[in-house]
């Protein structure tokens, strides 16, 4: 009782009224709960009829509350009336599967559970904009805490230990180091160790991977089930290119759905380990007809990059494929703050360059940012001679080729240093971002001049991916994309892309817009493949900031009321599911 005492006295200041009352109802439990207690559990909360004390509910810090309305709600819906019922079966069974990769992303984004956290916040306006930031960093203003009662935001979120130092990290020998899915942690004498993510969530992994396995029971396309039973195969044992090669094998089932651990944003301390997401989606069979022919201008445009020719010489994927599609549930990274409106997939650089990439289009999400964010930014920003350049067709091919674009460079840097991922750390998801931006619109320039593309002139892509900028520089820092988007943004200004009158205005100018864009991509090629890490630092120091003036113009935005960006209401009653 003695030991019991001085353990509770010093933990949790107790009165002597309390501690008297302690002793003579509970002090044996609360002595062995104390004593069972490991480094990584929380104390059991006594209640207030043995203490008294109330702990005080997080609160949103002041300078917040213009930031609780940047999000606009949109009903994420789809035909679902040419489906059988068994596709709607498989439907069903993935959003639940999906919905478990939405609770381990939690888990590796915050410490705290996610119903207990969100349970102590009172004001309901507040617990929504936490919910949609998976913890109480603002994900679109560069992390920054919005509760009081919390900390800043570690770069390695929960992947790593919260002490742990690069230093320590760099100089510790481990398997599996920058393993793509593996955590972090420490043994019991406090050195660094790797646990794999089917050992660490060993239970939510399981599950999913038996609603993986009953969703293949009801797939009436035998290539969407065998990858299905293979993904979660993959799912159970971290190993998963022979998924993503079964993955790019299926071509005609009009339903489907990433899932697992797939971009590695959420690791800003190294950019290595893979967060958890998923995607449930409807194949749009119409557009995807009409996208189908620029896969094979690939292998034509890699060797027309703007580039010396040992930056170009990997020879991308013939197999790639674009597609448009619905998407009617987002589920862990990619339902985090920004929501993903394209996707390039696989990430693994091996199956990238046998099989190349495939190209997906979220329709309905982009129709939503672009009606409800580009063209009010648009009436905002834009020089009123140049707003009718801002179209849907730029929006959606901008889009598209930037997806299309991750599928050219370079993969393995020229020097030895491993792939380009792997020697830019940190920064390679920004600058591969950027690549894509900027190769994407060198690419339609070139399919224009080709007479590959029909739709449109110039003056609407490059007045488009103008406005686009404004969009996704609101993105914050934190953000890949909003980070590549501050590069090129100064970039931009400084070799006079675009020009601002006295009045706000932004004009692009289409000539050195054409410059500038070859001169960026071979500045972020060679950097690529140079693996030059600390010229990517330098270009990140110098050109990834916002300027006073470009500060200015987005409070201007936000004065609008201009959404930031979306948020979704979905699931199964939404759908009729």
């Amino acid at each position: 009782l003695l030991e019991c005492y001085m353990t509770m006295q010093n933990s949790k200041k107790l009165t002597k009224i309390t501690l008297a009352i302690l002793f003579a109802t509970t002090a044996l439990t609360a002595c062995n709960n104390e004593k069972q207690l490991t480094n990584n559990q929380t104390p059991p909360v006594a209640s207030e009829a043995t203490t008294n004390i109330t702990p005080s509910s997080p609160a949103l810090i002041p300078e917040f509350q213009n930031r609780l309305n940047i999000y606009k709600e949109v009903t994420l819906s789809a035909d679902l009336s040419h489906l059988s019922a068994n596709q709607k079966q498989v439907l069903s069974l993935l959003i639940d599967a999906s919905k478990i990769m939405d609770d381990l992303f939690w888990q590796q984004a915050f410490s705290q559970d996610k119903q207990t956290f969100l349970s102590s916040i009172k004001n309901a306006q507040v617990r929504r904009f936490a919910e949609i930031n998976y913890g109480p960093w603002d994900r679109l203003n560069g992390d920054k805490v919005f509760l009081t009662h919390n900390k800043t935001k570690a770069h390695g979120a929960e992947f790593y230990p919260e002490d742990m130092t690069k230093t320590e990290f760099e100089q510790t020998d481990l398997a599996e180091k920058d393993g793509l899915y593996s955590i972090i942690s420490r043994d019991t004498e406090g050195k660094l160790m790797t646990i794999a993510y089917s050992e660490m969530y060993s239970d939510e992994i399981n599950r999913a991977a038996a609603i993986l396995e009953k969703a293949a029971t009801f797939a009436d396309d035998k290539e969407f089930a065998n990858y299905l039973l293979m993904r979660a195969n993959a799912l159970r044992t971290d190993k998963y290119q022979a998924s993503d090669f079964a993955w790019m094998e299926m071509k005609n089932n009009p339903i489907d759905v990433v899932i697992g651990p797939i971009e590695n944003y959420e690791d800003q301390l190294y950019g290595y380990r893979a967060a958890f997401e998923a995607y449930v989606l409807i194949k749009d069979l119409s557009w995807s007809e009409k996208l189908a022919k620029y896969a094979q201008y690939l292998p034509e445009l890699q060797k027309e990059l703007p580039v010396p020719k040992k930056y170009k010489a990997e020879v991308p994927g013939s197999d790639a494929d674009l597609n448009a599609y619905d998407v009617i549930y987002y589920g862990g990274h990619s339902n985090a703050g920004s929501k993903t409106i394209a996707i390039n997939l696989p990430n693994d650089e091996q199956v990238q360059l046998e099989k190349g990439t495939r190209r997906l289009q979220l329709k309905n999400a982009m129709r939503a940012k672009f009606d409800t964010i580009m063209l009010p930014i648009t009436e905002t920003l834009i020089v009123p001679e140049q707003r009718k350049n801002v179209t849907f067709t730029g929006f959606f091919a901008n889009t598209m080729f930037h997806e299309v674009a991750h599928g050219l460079g370079i993969k393995n840097t020229l020097n030895n240093k491993g792939t380009v991922r792997q020697s830019l750390k940190e920064h390679a998801s920004a600058l591969e971002e950027g690549k894509a931006d900027i190769l994407g619109l060198y690419m339609v320039r070139q399919l224009l001049e080709k007479g590959a593309i029909a739709e449109g002139k110039l003056a609407e892509y490059y007045t488009t991916f103008m406005a686009g900028i404004f969009r996704s520089v609101r993105f914050g820092a934190s953000s890949a994309h909003g980070k590549a988007n501050m590069v090129r943004f100064n970039y931009f200004q400084e070799k006079g892309a675009f020009s601002r009158n006295k009045q706000g205005l932004y004009r692009v100018n289409m000539d050195k817009m054409t410059a500038a864009i070859d001169s960026l991509s071979e500045l972020i090629l060679t950097l690529q493949g140079n693996g030059d890490y600390q010229g990517v630092d330098n270009l990140v120091a110098s050109k990834g900031v916002i300027s006073e003036t470009l500060t200015a113009d987005l409070a201007r935005l936000e004065a609008a009321n201009i959404p930031v960006d979306i948020v979704f209401k979905q699931g199964k009653k939404v759908l009729g599911l």
